[in-house]
């Protein structure tokens, strides 16, 4: 089952072959789309929008703790 908060900021289909590499591959345009942006701002707009629940932003929340670890090699490169 595809991620609801990663579909509604626009992510990918979550059928393809291999999902994993695709949001890796992916990642760098994702923050380069990010930068300037409050992303605060942004989930406060899809939950009050009903585009988003708290059930799923606190799923999708928890699946991105889990996966910080692969963002380390990201550190520092779009500052």
């Amino acid at each position: 089952m595809a991620n609801p908060f990663f579909k509604a900021m626009g992510g990918a289909n979550q059928a393809a072959a291999n999902p994993m590499m695709n949001f890796i591959q992916q990642f760098p345009q994702f923050m380069q789309q990010m930068r300037g942006k409050n992303p605060n701002q942004m989930l406060s707009e899809l939950l009050s929008s009903g585009k988003i629940s708290q059930e799923h932003l606190n799923q999708a929340q928890q699946q991105a703790q889990q996966m910080s670890g692969m963002f380390e090699q990201f550190k520092g490169m779009f500052r």
